[in-house]
């Protein structure tokens, strides 16, 4: 096996760096424009994180220029640390979030689109800081490596590798031949959503920096809020809550859809095998969740700082809704406290954790497409049972799915329930009850965010000791980058040069 070429590894750092450097100074703008105190610090971090990317790029810049599959998953897994490292500056810089564990877990939270956070006053901390926040989510939803792939062909690298490690899901949807042209496209519908969200929320009610900034968590299925009661400020105001409910749909949706959308090719979304699944998982769990809330949940403890009339028929189907969504999607806002409504519906919300949106969507957790092929083999090998010569393949949207690739989500899943277990037998070691425990490895994985127990919606992560802190990163890294892009690097194997 050919040696690593440490070049271009680091010489795409200094991309990547470069690009967050650049965002940081719109969030620089956003400080100026509120005169929140924090100007110079965030363009200090900004300036530090340029002056670094700049570095990398400049000493590496007689590079070779191929990206070969090892060198592909290292960029993507170090890229979202680097990041991670670099996007913590402005937390600490400014003194918002002074502890750099603190400041790291908060930045791997939004990058990662996991919403979990450590800050117990959100409301105090300044705007541009805030706006930086939501823009880690941002970032990091449709991933910043697929908006290097569309700059890098313009540098002579191909992309191909960093989509394959990088993109959500089983399988990548190339939209059109070209990596680059695939990005864009993929680009142009998440930055549309954004805008057409942004503005639908502002007319709403919210200021427009509350919009763009739940824009950015809902488009990314991330969960960050400007408020310290999330979603549930708003609940007074119902058509924020069902808009923000539209796109927390659209978001945890295949975007490859989406294109086939705008298209007009909706006979594509309608027939779609996964979307039908995803949409009726959605209706069935709101169903059963908006009847036991109607007849059985006690209004008195259900909502978090602004009160919620569950006896009302609307109400209860809309906060079902909204929290049903907002977990499988793994987006994480809050409207209410669903671990208070009945012990059945806590139950099912933390079965919700492992199922995950689409694949090819901003989601996190497992993804429908996976349990779908999973329940399928599953059906299929109690026919082959009965019929052990029979040719019996695995069909997904009328295609027949290969033995390799049943084998591989197989994988996945074992592996995945495997990191869920480690990670919570971690969490309870250092002193966690088991409730929140299990909660907090199952929402670090799933990117989700809010848990259970001492992690629940009313709570944060704060409380988590410092190597908890650092755990639960790593677990929001593993579970964002679909487990195999960061765990193969961990194997000896990997670095053998033969």
């Amino acid at each position: 096996m050919p040696r690593l070429n440490y070049q271009i590894i680091l010489h795409v750092m200094g991309l990547l760096l470069l690009c967050n450097g650049g965002f940081m100074l719109l969030a620089t703008l956003v400080s100026w424009f509120y005169q929140d105190g924090v100007t110079l610090e965030i363009s200090t971090a900004a300036l530090i994180t340029l002056f670094v990317g700049t570095l990398l790029m400049f000493t590496t810049k007689g590079h070779s220029k191929e990206v070969k599959v090892r060198e592909g998953y290292i960029i993507v897994t170090f890229g979202w640390i680097f990041m991670a490292l670099s996007g913590a500056l402005p937390y600490v810089i400014s003194e918002s979030i002074p502890r750099f564990t603190n400041a790291f877990f908060e930045t791997m939270s939004g990058y990662t689109t996991t919403g979990a956070s450590i800050l117990n006053d959100i409301e105090a901390i300044p705007k541009g800081i805030l706006f930086w926040r939501s823009l880690t989510h941002w970032i990091g939803g449709m991933g910043i490596i697929v908006l290097a792939i569309a700059i890098l062909p313009l540098l002579g690298i191909g992309g191909m590798q960093l989509f394959s490690a990088e993109s959500p899901g089983p399988s990548a949807d190339k939209l059109k031949p070209r990596i680059r042209d695939t990005a864009k496209r993929l680009w142009l519908i998440y930055v549309s959503y954004t805008l057409a969200e942004t503005i639908l929320l502002w007319v709403s009610g919210m200021t427009f920096f509350d919009a763009i900034n739940h824009a950015f968590s809902t488009l990314s299925t991330g969960g960050f809020s400007t408020k310290n009661a999330s979603i549930a400020y708003w609940n007074d105001n119902p058509t924020i809550q069902y808009i923000i409910i539209v796109f927390m749909l659209l978001a945890g949706s295949n975007f490859v859809l989406s294109y086939f959308a705008f298209k007009g090719k909706i006979s594509k979304v309608l027939h779609d095998d996964e979307f039908k699944w995803y949409f009726f998982f959605i209706v069935g769990f709101t169903l059963i969740a908006s009847l036991i809330v109607y007849f059985e949940a006690d209004v008195s403890i259900s909502s978090i700082d602004h009160p919620m009339i569950l006896g009302e028929g609307e109400s209860a189907f809309r906060h079902s809704l909204f929290q049903v969504l907002a977990v499988i999607t793994t987006t994480g806002f809050v409207t209410a406290d669903y671990t208070m409504w009945t012990p059945f519906l806590t139950i099912l919300f933390f079965g919700l954790f492992f199922l995950g949106g689409s694949a090819g969507s901003t989601a996190g957790g497992v993804k429908v497409m996976r349990h779908l092929i999973m329940i399928k083999n599953g059906l299929i090998e109690f026919k082959r049972t009965l019929h052990p010569n029979a040719i019996l393949p695995v069909r997904f949207n009328g295609k027949s799915i290969s033995k390799e690739i049943v084998f591989n989500i197989l994988g996945f899943f074992i592996l995945y329930m495997l990191a869920f277990i480690i990670g919570a037998v971690v969490l309870a070691a250092l002193g966690l009850d088991f409730e929140t425990a299990i909660g907090g490895a199952a929402s670090s994985l799933g990117n989700i965010g809010p848990a259970f127990g001492g992690l629940s919606p009313v709570n944060n992560f704060d409380m988590l000791p410092d190597f908890g802190k650092w755990w639960c990163s790593f677990l929001m890294l593993i579970g964002r980058l679909e487990l195999f892009t960061v765990l193969i690097i961990l194997t000896p194997f990997f670095w053998r040069n033969r």
